[in-house]
């Protein structure tokens, strides 16, 4: 145990010793989360705090098309930029500064009141109601179109998101002036409705949960355990790169001059790099709990929930700890180990989840995705802030950290074993 102490001692000395490397492990990582936050909060909080501008060009001016803006409006999802011209407009969106422009074509308030009231007695006249208003010969009416621009850069998400609202609120307007319709030539009073038009079938947003409240995600929720998994793993690179210099400036050769295994050396590292994913960990739920609210950002949510977080955290850090003294004890050069590492850590986190959530990925991504230990890491804290669950929900996850922590570490043993021996 002395020999493991003095080991991790070494390694603490080693550390503190190198300022820029500090900065590294522990400044880089709160501004990423901070400034990834701030980034994508806006995605996260709700439409009426984000209302996108876009232009409308009325050539309508009648009463469909000020319904039509009516209900743009009280969608609280868009800020409404009257615009005259549609060449203007069309420009203004080539050229990125609107994403969407809406145009109204002519007449369109006419001819679909003259289609529907065609239609209507049409009907009325199989029934033998209102014979005489039934128009000799049925006037022919084209579809009318309304154009949508988009900006290129536009995603495709958002533009099914915009025509599906677009298209659900025609078909609304025109519904109820069918009602309207009848009921006119119905000669029933209009203020008495005789028609129901409001939805039969509503939708309500539930969050499943059993017995206890589960926390509504905000961006702080989605964002502190992704990109603090991205930093603990991060680690690998100073770990990697202080092995590898050992092995260059024959501090290894000399530690193999005494009776200590390498295993002793592996551990003292190991504590040290854990102590230090720990310490990360820390500084994000701080940066969450009390800095976050300051910047105008959702306040992550602890309470009850902390010694969970912290188990997970340790084995996300074993788990980091592991690759990182296999990375070091393989790799023989700086050229080697930095490079591979980070890119191995970027391609963790991509098939992970850290990026783009897994239920958006490929099938074949998806079945990839779970032999990455961040995704694992990932699912336990989502479990612990979204889900609200027990400790034995996230056992799974966890004991596949700790082997993949036990099965790095004891092929880096064995590799220079294997290599020592020859």
């Amino acid at each position: 145990m002395h020999k493991l102490w003095q080991s991790a001692y070494k390694e603490f000395l080693l550390l503190t010793r190198d300022l820029g490397g500090l900065a590294v492990l522990f400044l880089m990582p709160l501004l990423l989360v901070i400034v990834i936050t701030i980034i994508q909060d806006n995605t996260f909080k709700t439409i009426q705090e984000n209302k996108i501008p876009i232009l409308l060009v009325d050539f309508d001016k009648g009463n469909i098309s000020n319904e039509i803006k009516g209900n743009l409006a009280a969608s609280s999802l868009f800020e409404i930029v009257p615009q005259e011209e549609e060449k203007t407009a069309q420009d203004l969106v080539q050229k990125g500064a609107y994403q969407l422009a809406i145009i109204l074509p002519k007449e369109l308030s006419k001819e679909l009141d003259l289609k529907i009231t065609q239609n209507v007695t049409g009907i009325l006249s199989k029934f033998g109601i209102e014979e005489d208003k039934v128009p000799q010969q049925r006037k022919k009416i084209n579809s009318k179109e309304i154009r949508l621009y988009f900006d290129p850069a536009t995603q495709q998400s958002f533009k099914s998101s915009v025509r599906n609202n677009i298209d659900r609120m025609v078909s609304k307007i025109e519904s109820q002036s069918i009602y309207e319709a009848f009921q006119k030539e119905l000669g029933e009073d209009e203020s008495e409705p005789i028609f129901e038009t409001d939805s039969f079938i509503t939708f309500t947003e539930i969050t499943p949960n059993t017995e206890k409240q589960a926390a509504i995600p905000n961006s702080t929720q989605h964002n502190i355990p992704a990109w603090t998994l991205f930093a603990i793993f991060f680690i690998i690179l100073p770990l990697s790169i202080n092995m590898v210099n050992e092995k260059n400036q024959g501090t290894l050769v000399r530690l193999r001059t005494q009776p200590v295994p390498y295993a002793i050396v592996l551990g003292g590292k190991a504590i040290v790099f854990l102590t230090v994913s720990l310490l990360q960990f820390t500084l994000m739920l701080l940066v969450g709990i009390y800095l976050f609210p300051l910047l105008g950002l959702p306040k992550l949510e602890v309470s009850g929930r902390l010694s969970l977080l912290f188990v997970v955290a340790f084995f996300a850090g074993l788990a980091a700890v592991g690759l990182g003294l296999l990375l070091g004890t393989i790799a023989k050069s700086q050229e080697q180990s930095a490079p591979f590492g980070a890119t191995f850590v970027v391609i963790l986190a991509a098939i992970g989840g850290v990026w783009v959530p897994v239920f958006a990925m490929p099938k074949f991504m998806q079945l990839i995705s779970n032999l990455s230990p961040m995704n694992w890491g990932l699912n336990a804290f989502y479990d612990v802030f979204l889900r609200n669950i027990e400790f034995l929900e996230i056992v799974p996850e966890i004991t596949l950290l700790f082997l993949f922590f036990i099965g790095t570490t004891l092929i880096a043993i064995l590799y220079n074993d294997r290599k020592n021996s020859v």
